[in-house]
């Protein structure tokens, strides 16, 4: 028996409904830290977060000002493309919808590409960003973010594979059209469904 046909009956043993695993993927509690490149050096008090593109109200904010912004908490399961997934992760922030409020796109918006530190971009069509359960994090299992996993700011999209959800973001722009991010240049599906396997592109 493979390893990966084991999981099933391992979740079935810790009472997890096997369904919540996607294909190809083994059940892990810990949390990997992966990226390309180095770790940043970031300033808490020079950072900030700009939208553009096609938005009625373009903002840039200071770390100060998106943490005054209503919060919300959710608990979701998340899949790396290098096959692992860890359950029941909780996270603290401000929903992608409201920024979204504040920021007015506009009717012929399709898409956005996540800006972040070194850089590093990733392209989500703007239907997918704006699912209720996406939010931009700043707390993890109600701590602080760790620089690690994406401090000061992350985006968290549970949907779809985890490089998605974009670490050290520091914006987006909202785009008429689909344009491949950093990890979708090099290969990666330009979508990056967990349950159809959708990892690489072709």
């Amino acid at each position: 028996m493979s390893f990966f046909s084991k999981q099933p009956g391992e979740l079935i043993s810790r009472g997890l409904d096997p369904a919540r695993l996607p294909p190809g993927q083994y059940f892990t509690e810990r949390f990997p830290v992966l990226h390309a490149g180095v770790v940043p050096e970031i300033e808490a008090a020079t950072w900030d977060f700009t939208v553009d593109g096609l938005a009625g109200n373009a903002q840039a904010w200071s770390l100060d000002d998106f943490k005054a912004f209503p919060t919300i908490e959710i608990t979701a399961d998340i899949h790396c493309v290098t096959k692992w997934s860890k359950f029941d992760t909780q996270w603290r922030g401000v929903a992608t919808t409201e920024i979204a409020k504040l920021v007015e796109p506009l009717p012929e918006a399709t898409h956005v590409v996540v800006r972040a530190e070194h850089g590093f971009t990733a392209n989500l069509p703007l239907e997918d960003f704006l699912r209720e359960d996406n939010l931009f994090a700043y707390e993890f299992g109600g701590e602080e973010l760790e620089l690690d996993h994406g401090w000061p700011l992350r985006l968290v999209v549970p949907h779809l594979y985890f490089w998605k959800s974009v670490k050290w973001t520091r914006g987006f722009t909202l785009l008429d059209h689909d344009e491949p991010g950093f990890w979708e240049n090099n290969g990666y599906h330009m979508y990056g469904d967990p349950f159809l396997e959708q990892r690489y592109s072709g």
